[in-house]
């Protein structure tokens, strides 16, 4: 219970901060072709369906100045009960005045995060296949739509202060 209220708290944090009316469009792609925005690459469905999901390298570019971590929020658009982070929201840590920052894959269905990556809210649906901070696509093939919602923010004290800069990135259908 005391996971769930940290992670509430943290994830109320991200709503409820300051969004600077300057606020850029951050620039998003995959490092890894195989990930082409249009269909989730074969593997990279849940356990549940015999994939072994991570979430993909992600470029981001036009990063704010004083921006010194990004949060991604994994959703499946077509699903509503895991649509706006459903299949979890983390951040990654970085030092600030970098404009470019490539932020590795996370494996799906565990609780163990890299270097520079910190958990805001669980997937939601850990009785549908494996729990883990990250739910890969889960959809069993039905052409459901997954995304991410990238942003940039700056980070005081452990909590989300200011959205400086924002961008959603298609994974594809599954």
């Amino acid at each position: 219970m005391k996971f769930r209220a940290i992670s509430l708290f943290s994830l109320l944090s991200l709503f409820m901060v300051s969004v600077n009316a300057e606020e850029q469009s951050l620039t998003a792609s995959f490092v890894d072709s195989a990930w082409n925005g249009e269909q989730v690459p074969m593997g990279q469905e849940c356990e549940k369906f015999g994939g072994e999901g991570v979430t993909p390298t992600l470029k981001i570019e036009n990063i704010p100045v004083d921006a010194n971590a990004i949060v991604m929020a994994y959703s499946d658009r077509s699903y509503q009960p895991m649509d706006h982070g459903g299949h979890g929201q983390f951040g990654y840590r970085f030092d600030t005045s970098t404009t470019t920052v490539t932020i590795p894959s996370l494996a799906g269905h565990t609780f163990e995060m890299p270097d520079n990556y910190y958990l805001i809210e669980a997937q939601r649906a850990p009785k549908w296949d494996k729990a883990g901070a990250y739910l890969p696509p889960c959809s069993g093939g039905m052409g459901n739509e997954y995304y991410v919602t990238i942003r940039a923010v700056k980070v005081v004290d452990g909590g989300i202060r200011e959205v400086l800069g924002s961008t959603e990135l298609n994974l594809g259908k599954y």
